[in-house]
């Protein structure tokens, strides 16, 4: 197995940083596009592909369940096999998925493509495991924090874009414009991005791989399809009770295999685990504003709470979170330097509360939203930044990739079950308006309300985290934002500190 420690000094400084940051930053944008590319046509998806409601909605759920399998699997093969070769073949997921739905008229080749653009999602956590085995010490902070945060970025900028081109042209376009822009992704990655020389070799963990796949799609579906089910039917329960099952015994199964496709060892370490419970939270809270605002933005105005804006004009609204998720990279970056990137974490935390607090009092004008989803997008970037920083200062180098992806997978998990809930509560909290029940103004703020609660939530959590050890500060680890955490000393793999790889980088 290669060592970071260990590997050549022009493997850690590429000829050129800056493209490969933004190269990877420009890949990520176009992956997290796939979370609102579809929204413009929801609604018309069953007369388009000439399926009922409820089949069409498998569109949607489609790209859930494939990203949810796809992004620990691919960060494992990355950290095995190359992470760049397994980027490249997640942006080729992207490029035939998107290709496959834009030739699409009827439900199941849409499903595919759909399906094929979520094995995609590996692409964010993968992109950032890249930049810590290529990147200086004194860039990396600020280059992850920005592959984090154009997560947010792509899905606040999609909205709009989306809109235009389906107002403007045929709807298979929306499709064949994310694969050109796959393509343009996979040709700059080819040209610009090395291929890492850290790889932890093993055999591949097929079993852990299909246990895992089989407790995510029984989880996700349950919380993804549970209200159209019923909460209560025996497929929803059933699902929940299949899942716990089955995620137990792949737990089991995980802690005895020699070359596990999760470490769970190394996941139960205080930092990454209390981390991971952090972003479930975080993710949740993130969510909630996609949900909420541009619902209450294209409400009629005769509802007394609703705006009466098109999807065009709910959309640019939410294009400036997302531009300032992407402004604030650096100032996430600078903080964690400064202070460790738990108090980054933390201050986000509070700063997206402090957005739905603001929101929740705020609801009459169209600048009050554009306002409070800034500051929300503001805090979203802080917490997206730090997050990375605190799981690669805990595990070897060896293990960024498939730690990244669990990461990511949580915040996912977050974000499904946001959708979930506030699902619940805008179903149940209704008025009238002629002759439809819609959701009320007191529904949406108990939805900003529960986001507000779930950030608080995520600064409570993370106020467990680990201190961080005073001799870590000044280190090139440090100063990048990967600050060494309180805990016994361990070798990689074993619970405690990140271990000989992490050391040997902070002394270089």
């Amino acid at each position: 197995m290669t060592d970071a420690s260990t590997r050549p000094a022009e493997a850690a400084a590429p000829l050129s940083p800056n493209a490969v940051v933004a190269v990877l930053a420009f890949g990520g944008i176009v992956v997290s596009l796939m979370q609102t590319l579809v929204i413009p046509i929801v609604p018309e998806l069953p007369r388009l592909l000439h399926a009922s409601a409820s089949d069409a909605a498998w569109a949607v759920t489609a790209t859930l369940l494939a990203a949810a399998v796809a992004t620990p699997v691919t960060g494992r093969l990355g950290d095995m096999y190359g992470k760049r070769r397994m980027l490249l073949l997640s942006l080729a997921m992207l490029v035939i998925g998107s290709a496959t739905a834009g030739l699409s008229d009827t439900l199941v080749p849409m499903i595919v493509g759909r399906a094929l653009q979520g094995l995609a999602s590996g692409v964010i956590p993968l992109g950032i495991s890249i930049m810590r085995d290529e990147l200086p010490a004194e860039r990396l902070g600020s280059a992850t924090a920005m592959m984090s945060a154009s997560l947010g970025v792509g899905g606040a900028l999609g909205l709009p874009a989306a809109a235009v081109i389906a107002e403007n042209f045929d709807w298979h376009v929306l499709f064949w414009t994310s694969a050109a822009l796959g393509v343009v992704a996979a040709a700059l990655v080819l040209l610009l991005v090395p291929e890492s020389k850290v790889r932890s070799g093993g055999r591949f963990d097929a079993v852990g791989a299909l246990g895992m796949a089989a407790g995510l799609v029984c989880l996700l579906l349950a919380i993804s399809k549970g209200a159209d089910w019923g909460w209560g039917s025996g497929t929803t329960l059933g699902l929940f009770a299949a899942a716990v099952v089955v995620l137990l015994a792949w737990g089991a199964f995980e802690l005895r295999v020699a070359a596990p496709l999760v470490d769970l060892r190394t996941t139960a370490r205080r930092q990454v685990l209390v981390t991971n419970l952090a972003s479930i939270a975080i993710g949740f809270a993130m969510f909630s504003m996609s949900l909420v605002i541009p619902q209450l933005l294209q409400l009629p105005k005769q509802t007394g709470y609703g705006l009466g804006q098109s999807l065009l004009a709910s959309g640019l609204v939410m294009a400036p979170s997302g531009l300032v998720m992407m402004a604030v990279a650096p100032v996430s970056a600078a903080v964690s330097r400064a202070r460790g990137p738990k108090a980054t974490l933390m201050i986000g935390a509070l700063i997206v509360a402090a957005g739905y607090g603001l929101n929740i009092v705020l609801m009459a004008e169209v600048w009050h939203f554009v306002l409070a989803s800034c500051v929300i997008g503001a805090g979203i970037g802080f917490t997206y930044g730090s997050m990375p920083a605190l799981i690669m200062s805990a595990v070897p180098a060896s293990e960024t990739g498939a730690a990244n992806s669990l990461n990511t997978l949580m915040r996912s998990i977050g974000t499904s079950t946001a959708s979930a809930v506030a699902g619940v509560v805008l179903a149940h909290m209704t008025t009238r308006f002629g002759p439809y029940a819609l959701p009320s103004e007191n529904g949406f703020r108990t939805v900003l309300a529960v986001g507000a609660g779930a950030a608080l939530l995520g600064f409570a959590v993370a106020a467990f985290i680990p201190r961080r050890r005073a001799e870590a500060v000044g280190s090139p680890v440090a100063a990048a934002g990967e600050t060494g955490e309180a805990g016994d000393s361990g070798k990689p793999g074993q619970p405690g500190e990140p271990g000989e790889s992490a050391v040997s980088e902070a002394k270089a």
